[in-house]
């Protein structure tokens, strides 16, 4: 009686997951024996289990793959605007599921009224959508247009101060999509063969596919369609408004330093010293979709750099470094913006690849000393057969049936490896001759283990650490080829090739893990993957070329820095030359903060292993958020910060709401600022300007000015 009892109380919480469950009862019986009845609600595939799933082949629509062009297009405009501005980007999986199958959905119901359905909307169908998005996106994120490949050009080696001919190398649209086509394919048939045994055997989370999946379940049933309508919806107000505040704003922004934008907030002293709210709806929605404490870390970031040490260094001007450098030069202040930020992110990332390194190795022992003990239980007491059918339920069964069904053979997958990375060999000396054959090799030699490192600790913690893998293929590559022979292009070329493998790897089993758990076919996911990549290799470099001719791209005071191109500079530079590239004293601020990047991460996961109660741990923040500010200012992390408040208010009246809602309206904030980028970039080539420039001055200034125009 307590165990039914205790079961109806959750009842109306599955019911608000918008799944409907009923109860049944089970027998497990073994060689004649009752092991055990039980009472168990009824699971997700048992509501999805009368209707039929499509064949790999009709998962694959032409209204599938309409609708993931367009939502690529917008995501990947999006997510190029991010990465130009502050780089941070968050995860637009849910939107990219709700989006798709708001669009299709919208679509099945017209022409289902004029009787011309043929097929109806699968969530098989939706999955195939959302994969395709986010594998396009993946390589918005990953390209390089904002980072390793930015800093190659001249814009950002003028600010390193060290370009020579052959470290420097004038950016194309043709051998940009060239490369990015060479690399983007690789890591997609490296993975293939390890899907069952990282999904099956292992059972890996993949916590971003696993919701996902679950999201897009929820949407096909019909509570879950009900609020995805309602969600839409809100996104496009959200969106609307968005939109139309940026238009506003642009009328009064004619000039640099002109209006909302640059509104001193906090004075004009704190605006000096980049501390004002600009007015972003794009950044207020990012802060509502990212945790509490990144943005927290990100104005603690803030305080801590442009607030105290900045202007403590900048009084040291003349002593620790030349005072006649350029504001942008890395052999002054500029140099301990972006060295300490390297620092710091080099430690985080570092002890992640560590952590993650030994927890893979301990959690695959594990699994085998499981696997050995299940072993010795079948052996004495059950057939092999009989106790999996005892242990697994209705939804792992027929998920494993599906899963199974339609797998990729090995021997399409490895060759298919093998021939990209020959082709890669071939391909990058050509474009990069400061890297050899054999440095390709090398890379693609590394790549396989740095691959299954980065996809099973994704699995486990949901962190991918590509960049990371990065970051360390330039420093090896630099200082590897050297200086003069132009390491510092050879490092930031052998930072795409691992970055697209790695980080391909950990996207694609995220993607598994979402078709595992919606019945969809692995075939459709790794077709949809594939032409999500292609239509990524071309969106991406097309549209940060829209930007690159229409603005001016990497300069540190315009309204697109690209913050890490610089950054991936500095590291190159420093694996070719040292720490004699750094400014005095920068090498022990760089120390310190690398080691306090370590035992900030140590004390989050001892606290994270040994406190329960209070779980401290989640007051720690983040190093690489507190590192991101060092180099561009806090009025982002005010922005986002506001953003935390709007959802933390929101959640105060009405958390049901907050939770349901909320991710939308800040898809549509990001979405619609973000989009009106496009208009602007097109009046701005044309050369039409706003009418008006809204600018501060201080009382002083103004007087001065007034005195000046009375005496004309």
């Amino acid at each position: 009686m307590e165990r039914r009892r205790h079961e109806h109380d959750f009842e109306e919480e599955w019911r608000e997951a918008g799944i409907s469950r009923g109860y049944s009862y089970t027998d497990y019986n073994v060689n004649g024996r009752n092991i055990e009845r039980i009472v168990e609600p009824e699971t997700v595939e048992q509501v999805f289990k009368n209707l039929e799933v499509p064949s790999w082949r009709k998962q694959i629509t032409i209204r599938a793959m309409v609708t993931s062009i367009v939502l690529s297009f917008v995501f990947n405009f999006v997510i190029c605007k991010l990465s130009l501005t502050t780089g941070i980007i968050p995860s637009f999986n849910v939107a990219a599921g709700l989006l798709g199958f708001a669009f299709v959905k919208a679509w099945v119901s017209l022409i289902e009224k004029f009787g011309l359905l043929k097929q109806p909307f699968t969530r098989q169908e939706n999955t195939v959508i959302q994969t395709c998005v986010v594998a396009a996106s993946g390589i918005a994120f990953n390209n390089g247009t904002s980072s390793y490949l930015l800093a190659m050009s001249s814009i950002v080696a003028d600010q390193a101060d060290r370009d020579i001919p052959t470290n420097v190398k004038s950016l194309s649209l043709g051998w940009i999509i060239g490369f990015l086509l060479t690399v983007s394919f690789v890591g997609l048939f490296l993975m293939v063969p390890l899907t069952e045994m990282m999904i099956i055997k292992y059972k890996l989370t993949y916590p971003t596919g696993t919701a996902t999946a679950y999201l897009i379940n929820s949407f096909h049933t019909p509570r879950g369609a009900k609020l995805a309508g309602q969600q839409v919806s809100a996104l496009f107000k959200s969106f609307c408004f968005s939109f139309a505040f940026a238009f506003f704003q642009w009328f009064f922004r004619s000039g640099s330093d002109c209006g909302f934008s640059s509104f001193p907030t906090f004075g004009l002293q704190a605006y000096s010293h980049r501390f004002y709210f600009d007015f972003s709806s794009t950044y207020v929605g990012v802060g509502m979709i990212c945790p509490y404490m990144v943005n927290v870390s990100l104005l603690l970031g803030s305080i801590l750099s442009w607030g105290i040490m900045w202007p403590l260094i900048e009084k040291k001007a003349g002593i620790w470094y030349s005072a006649d450098l350029p504001a942008n030069s890395l052999h002054g202040i500029q140099g301990y913006r972006v060295f300490l930020a390297i620092a710091m992110m080099l430690g985080d990332g570092l002890y992640h690849v560590a952590y993650i390194m030994v927890k893979t190795m301990v959690n695959i022992i594990q699994q085998h000393s499981m696997k050995r003990k299940e072993a010795t239980v079948i052996n004495t007491h059950f057939s092999n057969q009989t106790l999996e059918s005892m242990l697994e339920n209705f939804d792992e069964r027929r998920r494993k049936e599906f899963f199974l069904k339609d797998q990729i053979p090995s021997w399409v997958a490895i060759p298919g490896y093998i021939c990209l990375a020959g082709l890669s060999i071939g391909v990058i000396p050509v474009i990069f001759p400061q890297l050899k054959p054999y440095h390709v090799l090398v890379a693609y030699l590394m790549a396989p283990i740095l691959a299954f490192c980065n996809a099973y600790g994704c699995g486990l913690t949901d962190w991918s650490l590509a960049s990371n893998y990065g970051k360390m293929a330039i420093m090896v590559f630099s200082s590897w080829v050297g200086l003069e022979n132009g390491g510092v292009l050879a490092g930031l070329a052998s930072c795409g090739v691992i970055m697209s493998i790695v980080s391909t790897a950990s996207d694609l089993m995220q993607d598994f893990k979402t078709g595992y758990l919606t019945l969809a076919s692995p075939r459709s996911m790794f077709f949809s993957q594939v032409f999500g990549t292609a239509i990524g290799c071309l969106f991406s470099p097309l549209i940060f070329w829209f930007f690159y001719k229409a603005y001016s791209v990497g300069d540190p005071t315009g309204s697109y820095p690209a913050p890490y191109g610089p950054m991936y500079r500095g590291m190159a530079l420093l694996g070719v030359e040292g720490v004699a590239s750094l400014p005095k004293n920068c090498l022990e601020f760089a120390i310190w903060f690398f080691v306090a990047a370590l035992l900030i991460n140590l004390i989050t996961h001892l606290f994270q292993r040994y406190e329960t109660r209070y779980r401290i741990y989640r007051f720690i923040p983040s190093p690489m958020c507190i590192a991101i500010p060092f180099y561009l200012g806090g009025y982002f992390s005010i922005d986002m910060c506001i953003g935390s408040l709007i959802l933390l208010f929101w959640g105060m009246k009405n958390k049901q709401m907050a939770n349901d809602f909320g991710p939308a309206v800040a898809s549509g904030l990001i979405c619609g600022e973000s989009l009106w980028g496009v208009p602007a970039a097109m009046l701005s080539l044309a050369g039409l300007n706003a009418p008006i420039c809204m600018k501060f001055l201080s009382a002083s200034t103004n007087n001065k000015i007034d005195a000046i125009l009375s005496g004309l």
